[in-house]
């Protein structure tokens, strides 16, 4: 939206919310999930409004923001069990689907090889903020750099694991 204003952000906002909330209870399978990535989506687009070159195609921007925010949700719920076992093998829960168990292990497999792409010291922040949960003020510390430096290298890790995930077929 090029040199839009924040009235024309807010028009197309209460204009494709329901629309795209709407999607995204049926893509996230739920509610809740469909209420935050709706949230994460409006922040999203607010942020990087100017990338969008025609305000019509709002909606399809707008939807597409928030499909990729429920499947990185998705994939995060999918591999929760996997992430459990990261500090130690324990065996995987027999009353689970076979399939859904192949699955899992190509995933782990694939989010492992994502996470072995990227350059060491982006892998460093990303395993602290993503995988360990630390503290973005805890992460500098422990790594002696500025809370902007690890704000950049994380989001510069987050943009390609999900650019390998993407071009891997991952998920």
């Amino acid at each position: 939206m090029k040199h839009n204003t924040s009235v024309e952000y807010e028009r197309l906002v209460r204009q494709h919310k329901d629309a795209v909330y709407r999607q995204m209870v049926r893509v996230c399978g739920n509610i809740d999930d469909a209420e935050d990535v709706l949230v994460e989506s409006l922040l999203n687009a607010y942020r990087f409004q100017e990338n969008l070159k025609d305000p019509a195609a709002f909606q399809a921007w707008l939807a597409m923001i928030a499909r990729r925010a429920c499947t990185r949700i998705k994939r995060h719920e999918a591999l929760r069990p996997i992430l459990a076992l990261q500090d130690g093998f324990e065996p995987v829960d027999p009353s689970i689907n076979v399939e859904l168990q192949v699955e899992a292990a190509e995933m782990h497999r694939c989010v492992i090889d994502a996470l072995d792409s990227l350059p060491p010291k982006m892998k460093e922040v990303y395993e602290l903020r993503e995988l360990k949960q630390v503290s973005a003020e805890e992460t500098a510390s422990e790594l002696g750099i500025s809370i902007a430096a690890v704000k950049s290298r994380l989001h510069r890790a987050r943009h390609i694991v999900r650019d390998y995930l993407d071009q891997h077929a991952c998920g």
